[in-house]
């Protein structure tokens, strides 16, 4: 636990309330793109906006309210406005399966390899609500292409559990989860031979996670925090990492 900061992983140890903790945990995954440090102040921005109880912020708030909230809100290339719709159409789910993750488990099966079927089902869900593109969205389905790093953060923070993962979410397994993939942990694959692919797209990242199942089937996402603190910790680099190879 001590190594997670500066990570937008520790904002879900303030919240106690699991509602709350998926809902933080959307917000904080949905950031995670850019310098560490301008993840860290988004994520804050966005749930000082949220108040005490996120959970009942998207319950509560449409989206014209949230559309104002955010007005001023922007983090890299994505919007206030952005931001509204993903947390609007997230409390259009919640009203309508629950939870989040009731919204989630919906699309996803028991013989499902992957939580990829569910993970768009997800993605359509909650984006179908503001008419938010795919190509635009905090929250981006599979079907793009994209390797969809910031959403299987998302999943790997709700699904594993650990001293590090709070894992709140029963109706998925760890075994179905897919490596979160960015430049960074593509480089990693290739660099240690888990993947012969140019491009860190859904397939790369699918490489990746099949050869990690075979050293942990029931958990192969497991390797995802000790391998990316190499790059985020302040005193682990990537280039200490990669000189092992």
């Amino acid at each position: 636990r001590d190594l997670v900061h500066p990570d937008p992983l520790e904002f879900l140890f303030l919240y106690d309330n699991p509602r709350d903790i998926e809902v933080v945990g959307l917000i904080a995954s949905s950031l995670a793109l850019g310098k560490v440090e301008q993840i860290l102040k988004s994520v804050r921005k966005a749930l000082d906006i949220c108040g005490k109880s996120p959970f009942d912020f998207i319950l509560s708030k449409s989206h014209a309210d949230m559309k104002v909230l955010f007005a001023d809100f922007k983090h890299r290339v994505f919007t206030g406005e952005q931001m509204a719709a993903m947390l609007a159409g997230a409390g259009a789910a919640a009203r309508k399966y629950g939870s989040l993750e009731n919204c989630f488990a919906a699309g996803l099966k028991i013989s499902d390899k992957t939580v990829i079927p569910a993970l768009e089902a997800f993605a359509d869900e909650i984006n179908g609500f503001g008419g938010t593109s795919f190509r635009t969205s905090l929250l981006p389905a599979p079907s793009g292409g994209s390797a969809c790093k910031r959403v299987q953060l998302y999943l790997r923070w709700m699904v594993r559990k650990d001293i590090v993962d709070p894992g709140i979410w029963k109706k998925a397994k760890a075994s179905q989860l897919i490596v979160p993939v960015d430049v960074h942990m593509g480089n990693i694959g290739r660099s240690f031979g888990l993947s012969s692919r140019k491009s860190s797209d859904i397939k790369t990242a699918v490489e990746i996670t099949d050869a990690f199942r075979e050293t942990c089937p029931e958990d192969p996402v497991k390797y995802d925090f000790a391998l990316t603190r190499f790059g985020i910790h302040p005193d682990m680099e990537m280039k200490d990492l990669l000189s092992v190879v």
